[in-house]
């Protein structure tokens, strides 16, 4: 490669995959913001600190920077500006439309989080149905399982799962549920083939609802998905089932779920994400029949890492070939 070398922005911590890093930088000249804020990150672009910048790489937690990457980001970035790597399977903090408008690229991690993600979802099943959290919080006061023996649990042997959002992480899960003698059963935007269901049966949205016993929420964010399960779904679930969701918060209406939980119609939840993260709504955190987790679906050093190289896959074959690895799918076409 000779003359200057392409510009990477890099937002965000790169916490395992240095190696490939350096590699990057090899190839590329790579810089980072000085904005800890998005007034700041606004005011840098704007000002000419990243001209001539054709790939980003970007962290979720970046986010706390640069704010959402929407119009207002996309229309202070330079126009050389072509693609965008985004470490994280769901990729709602990027306004892809504006982006396509923009005719930048957007990557993400499809299958990196596949296994770590479905784990934490197995584990939240596991608590929410054996009830776990109740004697837990006992045990810690102090009180064993409590001043009065906590309801008994439920085996997962025979209970119904129903998966809303059938892709990787939802596939993934279903071999673990299956594995502790779950029946799965799904509903997704399309069926898919058997070879990529696995066989599991599937339902549509009512029926989904009105006949699993645990509900599990593995759907991307987007305009269509927010609060796709609220009082209405609720309302047509069984009495006494349980929910649990690691895909993003806002899929689920946070004040419907809360409702659901004091009127008993939902017997339990499992929850690692949340409608307005990191704020958690009170009638959750008071409520002991809920089992929550600091959205940790990733939390282990070989998802983390893997995800790093992936993402740092995207941006190298974007320097060296002018495309993604894995771009989103709204952009397959581009």
């Amino acid at each position: 490669m000779t003359g200057a070398k392409p510009k990477v922005l890099v937002l965000g911590t790169i916490e395992h995959a240095h190696d490939a890093l350096n590699e990057l930088g090899e190839i590329s000249e790579l810089i980072t913001p000085k904005a800890k804020d998005r007034s700041a990150f606004l005011q840098e672009a704007r000002e000419g600190a990243f001209d001539g910048v054709l790939a980003v790489y970007r962290t979720f937690d970046s986010v706390a920077i640069t704010g959402r990457v929407d119009q207002e980001l996309i229309d202070a970035l330079p126009e050389s500006l072509e693609f965008i790597s985004h470490n994280g399977a769901g990729y709602d903090q990027v306004d892809v439309p504006a982006c396509t408008g923009r005719n930048i690229r957007v990557s993400n991690t499809p299958t990196a989080v596949d296994d770590a993600t479905a784990d934490i979802n197995m584990f939240l099943i596991l608590g929410v149905l054996r009830n776990l959290n109740t004697s837990m919080l006992a045990l810690r006061a102090g009180k064993w399982r409590g001043t009065q023996p906590p309801p008994l649990g439920h085996d997962p042997q025979g209970k119904i799962l129903g998966i809303l959002g059938m892709g990787g992480i939802g596939r993934n899960l279903k071999a673990k549920a299956e594995a502790f003698g779950m029946k799965v059963q799904y509903h997704n935007r399309k069926r898919l083939d058997d070879q990529f269901s696995g066989g599991a049966k599937y339902v549509g949205f009512e029926e989904l609802l009105q006949t699993s016993d645990v509900l599990s929420c593995n759907l991307p964010l987007n305009p269509s998905t927010r609060h796709i399960i609220s009082t209405p779904q609720f309302d047509l679930m069984k009495s006494g089932a349980v929910l649990v969701n690691t895909a993003r918060g806002a899929v689920i209406n946070e004040e419907a779920m809360v409702a659901a939980l004091d009127s008993g119609k939902l017997r339990s939840v499992g929850l690692d994400v949340y409608e307005n993260e990191p704020s958690i709504h009170p009638g959750l955190l008071s409520n002991p029949n809920v089992l929550l987790v600091p959205h940790m679906g990733t939390w282990t050093v070989e998802t983390q890492n893997a995800m790093e190289q992936w993402t740092i896959s995207n941006v190298r074959m974007a320097v060296e070939e002018g495309k993604l690895r894995s771009p989103v799918g709204e952009q397959a076409d581009m």
